[in-house]
C-alpha cells in the first residue's frame, strides 16, 4: 500500500475522479470568463467612449438622411448613431455647421428659416385670411411647424408686433400695408388668444385695519412687487399672469408635473397642457424629469437654449407686458 501513487488512487476511487474533473472545468470556466471581462469592453461602453471624426459625422449625417427621408435633428443623430450634441460642437461648433459641411442646402432640421421667409408666408395668409392667425391656423396654412416663430418671439401674441416691425425696418409699407393695419388692430384690440382683462373688482370685503397705515393707489399694479427668486415665486406669478397668457389653471400640486391647465389653441378650441414650474428652465434636468411627462415648462429665465419642450419665460414676459 505504501509504494502505490496519487494516480493509482485516483483510478480505484471513481468519486475523487469526478470531484478532481468537476474543479477543473469550473476553474477553466472562472479564468476564461476573467480574461473575457478584462479584455472585450460591451458594446455600449465603446458607444459610450467613442470620439467621432468630422469625416465619420458627416458619413453618419448622410447615411442618417438617407435612411430616415429627411436631414436629422440633432436628437436622431444621438439615437440612430449616439453622437452627442457635445461631440457635434465639439467637432464643428454647431450642427448647422456640421449640416452644411454635409452638403445640405440650409432648409433641414438644423437650419433656422430667415426672417424675410417667416414674414412672407405668415403676412400671406393674413392677406389671404384678412386677420391675424391663430397658432393652430397658423400650422394649418403653414409649411413650418410654430417653432422658428416661437424662437424669434417666443409668444405668439407677439408674433403681429414683430411683424410689423420687421416691416417698418426693411421700407415694407407701400407692399405690405394691408397686412401692417391688420396687424395694427390686433395689437390695438389687445387680442390675446381671446383673452381680454376684465376690471378688477374686490375678491372679498375688507376691512381697514385701525394698527397700520393706509396708502394710496399704487403706480405700479402688480400682482408681485419683486422679481421671485425661488421655484415658489415663479408658481405665484404664473398663477398672477396666467389669464394674460391664455390659460385656465385647472389644477396645482406636489408631483411632476406641476400644474395642469387648458390653453386656447384656437378660437374657441381649448385643450389641456401639463405645465412644469422651474426657477431655471435647466432645472428640470437637474430634477431629472421625463420630458414625455409634461408638455411645456414655465420658468423666470429661460436658461435652456435647446430644451425639446416649448419654454415660456416670465422674465421676457413681465418686461414686454409690465402691466400683467
Amino acid at each position: 500500500m505504501s509504494n502505490m501513487n496519487s494516480q493509482d488512487l485516483t483510478s480505484q476511487d471513481p468519486t475523487s475522479q469526478n470531484i478532481i474533473v468537476q474543479n477543473t472545468v469550473r476553474q477553466n470556466a472562472i479564468s476564461q470568463n476573467t480574461i473575457s471581462q478584462n479584455t472585450s469592453p460591451s458594446a455600449a461602453s465603446e458607444r459610450a467612449t467613442k470620439k467621432f471624426t468630422k469625416d465619420e459625422i458627416i458619413a453618419a449625417i448622410q447615411e442618417c438622411a438617407t435612411k430616415l427621408g429627411h436631414v436629422p435633428s440633432q436628437a436622431e443623430m444621438q439615437r440612430e448613431k449616439g453622437i452627442s450634441r457635445r461631440t457635434l460642437a465639439r467637432q464643428f461648433g454647431n450642427y448647422t455647421k456640421a449640416l452644411r459641411a454635409c452638403g445640405f442646402d440650409g432648409q433641414g432640421s438644423g437650419f433656422m428659416l430667415s426672417m424675410e421667409e417667416l414674414f412672407k408666408e405668415w403676412a400671406g395668409i393674413v392677406r389671404e385670411s384678412g386677420e391675424v392667425p391663430s397658432a393652430a391656423e397658423y400650422i394649418l396654412h403653414s409649411q413650418h411647424s410654430l417653432t422658428p416663430l416661437r424662437k424669434r418671439f417666443r409668444y405668439w401674441n407677439d408674433v403681429p408686433a414683430g411683424m410689423v416691425q420687421y416691416v417698418i425696418e426693411n421700407g415694407l409699407e407701400e407692399q405690405w400695408g394691408d397686412v401692417v393695419e391688420v396687424a395694427r388692430k390686433y395689437r390695438r384690440e389687445g387680442r390675446t388668444g381671446g383673452w381680454r382683462r376684465t376690471p378688477g373688482t374686490l375678491s372679498s370685503n375688507p376691512r381697514i385695519l385701525n394698527d397700520r397705515p393706509v396708502y394710496g393707489a399704487p403706480f405700479l399694479r402688480t400682482a408681485l412687487s419683486f422679481a421671485p427668486v425661488n421655484e415658489m415665486g415663479v408658481v405665484f406669478l404664473f398663477g398672477a399672469m396666467a389669464e394674460k397668457l391664455g390659460f385656465i389653471v385647472t389644477w396645482i400640486g406636489t408631483q411632476y408635473p406641476d400644474v395642469e391647465a387648458f390653453r386656447e389653441v384656437a378660437p374657441g378650441r381649448w385643450q389641456r397642457v401639463r405645465i412644469e414650474i422651474e426657477f431655471l428652465s435647466r432645472n428640470f434636468l437637474q430634477h431629472f424629469h421625463d420630458p414625455a411627462g409634461c408638455d411645456l415648462i414655465v420658468c423666470w429665465e429661460n436658461n435652456w437654449p435647446d430644451c425639446p419642450l416649448e419654454v415660456i419665460e416670465l422674465k421676457k414676459a413681465f418686461s414686454t407686458q409690465p402691466n400683467l
